[in-house]
């Protein structure tokens, strides 16, 4: 086999899937230029779990004690039925050998390492750069900006720029995300721990219709205060109303359902405090096109239901980044690449879809269901360790493929 070609790769999108694939590809020689669209790059949203998967990627990039540094490390998930107060998930990690653990993060601390290390390694990033369009006909792909402005050709385009991405409608078989029912409303708030599990995501249950969480997510940089993620589900065509009906019915209804959860409902002050995440579904069959790879939420995303949308997007970065060192042409590399992540991908989307209606959704039948099943499977094995492979990304293997070892977890 060949050298690998050192390629002029073009990276649209400044989030952890596009600074993770910056990292690998630059430090496999190639040449990488980052796009981003605001004027200066910064997280979206709030908390989020890595799980064994998106943490085995970062400690490959060396970046594992800076993110364990900020956030806090997660046992396991509990939900209870918010009014009999029944355990209707208990997930744990533990109930697979090996001390796997999550880490929940501030989006903006998951962030921060990978920019770090960015600018640490010479990383060219364009930012207020919207990149608008590829065209990958020629001989290399030339990426286009607002206007019709060229931004350069290059060997490779890696889109990166999220569910509302512009270019993955050049993959080869493009699809677009069918909106969800449900979001949520999401606050990033100072940790008030009693009462709360420091090492879990609790969650409270009203049937599919509501559902309450509180995750600790650390801190999002060194000098900052502990934090927590509190969120409420909701459909989005909603939220008008309930905030036309007041913050403090608002408030009412949560500690109705959740009265613990006034340690975290007293530091919210304003509806603007509180983010409206909207989601929806799809997977690209082939998440690539013409001298185009496509990673991340612009390639596959659903509900966060079974947390695993960074995860997934990390993986990806890796997986290209493997793809692009074994194979003699950029084409071989992409098909190599869409074919690594296809079963991981196609088995946590198509679960994530399948569980998202049992915890929301105006069902009455299938809450029901989920309170007299998932508790007794989670109680009698090999259910705890199924479960617990479900949460951490492991259900199939992810690893391999993207040319990656799983941590030794006793070590770390």
């Amino acid at each position: 086999m060949a050298p690998p070609q050192k390629l002029d790769i073009a990276i649209a999108g400044a989030g952890p899937a596009g600074l993770a694939a910056a990292l690998f590809l630059k430090r496999a020689g190639h040449r990488v230029v980052l796009f981003e669209r605001f004027e200066q790059p910064a997280p979206v949203g709030s908390g989020l779990i890595l799980q064994p998967t998106g943490l085995t990627v970062l400690d490959a990039l060396g970046l594992l004690d800076g993110i364990k540094a900020l956030g806090s490390r997660i046992d396991r998930l509990h939900g209870a039925d918010a009014r009999s107060g029944r355990t209707v998930l208990d997930v744990r990690y533990g109930a697979q050998r090996g001390g796997r653990f999550g880490l929940a993060v501030h989006r903006a601390a998951l962030f921060g390492v990978l920019h770090a290390a960015a600018v640490a390694e010479g990383m060219p990033i364009t930012t207020g750069a919207e990149v608008e369009d590829v065209d990958g006909s020629g001989a290399r792909a030339v990426l286009e900006g607002a206007n019709g402005r060229k931004l350069g050709a290059f060997d490779l385009v890696v889109d990166a720029t999220g569910t509302r991405s512009r270019l993955k409608r050049h993959a080869r078989r493009a699809a677009e995300p069918m909106p969800l029912a449900y979001g949520a409303f999401w606050a990033s708030l100072g940790w008030r721990g009693k009462g709360f599990d420091a090492n879990a995501l609790l969650q409270r249950y009203d049937k599919a219709s509501v559902m309450i969480g509180v995750l600790p997510i650390g801190r999002p940089d060194a000098e900052a205060e502990p934090m927590a993620a509190f969120f409420w589900s909701i459909k989005p065509r909603d939220a008008d109303r309930v905030r036309a009906e007041g913050l403090d019915a608002w408030k009412d209804r949560v500690l109705s359902l959740w009265p613990d959860c006034e340690a975290f409902t007293s530091q919210i002050s304003s509806f603007e405090q509180l983010s409206l995440a909207q989601y929806g579904h799809h997977t690209l069959a082939i998440p690539a096109g013409r001298r185009l790879a496509v990673i991340g939420d612009a390639a596959h995303s659903t509900s966060p239901q079974l947390g695993q949308g960074a995860n997934m997007a990390l993986l990806d970065a890796a997986a290209l980044a493997f793809a692009l060192e074994r194979a003699a042409s950029v084409d071989d590399a992409l098909d190599a690449y869409a074919r690594s992540r296809r079963r991981h991908v196609r088995v946590f989307q198509t679960l994530s879809r399948a569980f998202t209606p049992f915890y929301q959704s105006d069902s009455t039948v299938l809450p029901f269901i989920r309170d007299r099943l998932v508790a007794t499977v989670a109680k009698i094995p090999p259910g705890p360790q199924v479960l617990a492979s479900l949460v951490a990304g492991t259900l199939v293997d992810p690893f391999r493929a993207a040319g990656l070892a799983e941590c030794d977890w006793s070590r770390k």
